[in-house]
């Protein structure tokens, strides 16, 4: 996921903010030492739901554009899996959007991740959408 390519498509005259935010493969997770993620979706509903994401983000913010995109496949250490991009007329509605709607698609979206350890591996759901059940 290429960061310069989702600020340009967000970018506008009108836009006096552009926040992004970027999730990239750590090395360690709970004292295990991470060798790479692995995602799966149903690509047309996860679409759908990134869809729906933004229009409701658009609607609680006065946004000037956005973009959202998740990778599926194997993410290693230090890749980016996931990027969001959100501009506005002024920085508070840009970071709020942003901080919402990576919490927002951890929550709802159907994409689901497998941890990849030295010594073995498990398919985790999200904190968040645990949460709200």
């Amino acid at each position: 996921l290429d960061q310069a390519r989702y600020v340009s498509l967000v970018s506008e005259p009108a836009a006096g903010a552009i926040a992004t935010f970027l999730g990239v493969t750590r090395d360690n997770f709970q004292g295990k030492a991470t060798q790479r993620l692995e995602y799966e979706a149903y690509v047309p509903m996860a679409a759908r739901k990134l869809l729906e994401l933004c229009q409701q983000a658009c609607g609680k913010w006065q946004l000037c554009r956005m973009a959202v995109a998740h990778r599926t496949g194997t993410v290693l250490v230090g890749e980016a899996s996931v990027i969001i991009a959100v501009s506005s007329a002024h920085r508070r509605e840009a970071l709020e959007a942003c901080h919402w709607a990576i919490d927002e698609l951890k929550a709802t979206i159907p994409i689901w991740k497998k941890e990849v350890f030295e010594d073995g591996e498990v398919w985790k759901e999200n904190e968040e959408w645990r949460q709200q059940q």
